[in-house]
């Protein structure tokens, strides 16, 4: 996994109990750099003739994704990438699996998306790919807020290039009169972090999701679950992803024990 910093990253410990839960010879490592050596470090990550593939987070998203010869949709359209890996013919293959880690995450939960509003609130990396996704999936009413006024209108006018049939708008972390409010932004990690859409707006039966991976647990979701909403963690999400990454490098089939 590369990232800088990376020491907060909890996807290697997450994937390496994966891998092993299902017998597969593979292990994640953390790595970093800073963004002034990363040309020097892709030299050798490119070289080593036993690295599978690379997960991909902040701040190289962007950067990584000049170096794919292939991209899916997914990667190309958000302008970022949080997995790549290595094609037999030589060159890099990239995909991004945030927005697809959630997606699955609301549907193993039973959630169903199409022709409902949604609130995102976080327009980074994430929060790019899991607007993308909402709108494919068929969301009928995509609201998009972001303290960063230039780069969410960017966000939703591309949205609403990609998928012309979704009502896509730049609007405030107001929960109210939606179906889905998701936060896809740091802000909780903390617990004097303050709430990152106004909780007032929430009522019972709506879906809140929140991305963050620790705590467990965040005051948004204990104050969603108390107003008597479907509160989610990061957890599912990320739970979708680790499958999607084996899926993408194949490893199921290349990577088992014995």
């Amino acid at each position: 996994m590369l990232a800088h910093p990376v020491g907060h990253a909890k996807s290697p410990g997450a994937c390496n109990a994966f891998f092993e839960e299902r017998g597969l010879d593979s292990l994640m490592v953390p790595v970093t750099c800073t963004p002034d050596r990363l040309e020097d470090l892709w030299t050798g990550l490119d070289a080593m003739s036993n690295l599978r593939g690379i997960i991909v987070s902040i701040p190289y998203k962007g950067k990584l994704l000049e170096k794919a010869a292939k991209a899916h949709p997914r990667a190309s359209r958000v302008g970022a990438v949080n997995v790549m890996r290595r094609l037999p013919e030589g060159g890099w293959e990239a995909d991004n699996f945030d927005g697809y880690g959630f997606i699955m995450a609301m549907k193993n939960a039973g959630h169903v998306m199409a022709g409902k509003k949604a609130l995102l609130v976080g327009g980074g990396g994430g929060g790019s790919s899991i607007a993308h996704c909402l709108a494919e999936e068929g969301v009928a009413d995509l609201t998009i807020a972001d303290t960063d006024v230039e780069k969410v209108q960017a966000l939703a006018a591309a949205v609403q290039a990609n998928f012309p049939s979704c009502k896509i708008k730049v609007g405030p972390a107001d929960p109210t009169g939606m179906d889905i409010a998701v936060n896809a932004t740091p802000v909780g990690m903390k617990p004097a972090d303050p709430f990152p859409m106004a909780v007032e707006g929430l009522r019972p039966g709506m879906v809140v999701y929140d991305i963050i991976m620790e705590p467990a647990e965040t005051r948004l979701m204990a104050e969603a679950r108390a107003r008597g909403c479907h509160s989610h963690g990061g957890r599912p999400m990320m739970d979708a992803q680790m499958q999607a990454w084996v899926d993408f490098f194949d490893m199921d089939r290349t990577h088992r024990n014995g």
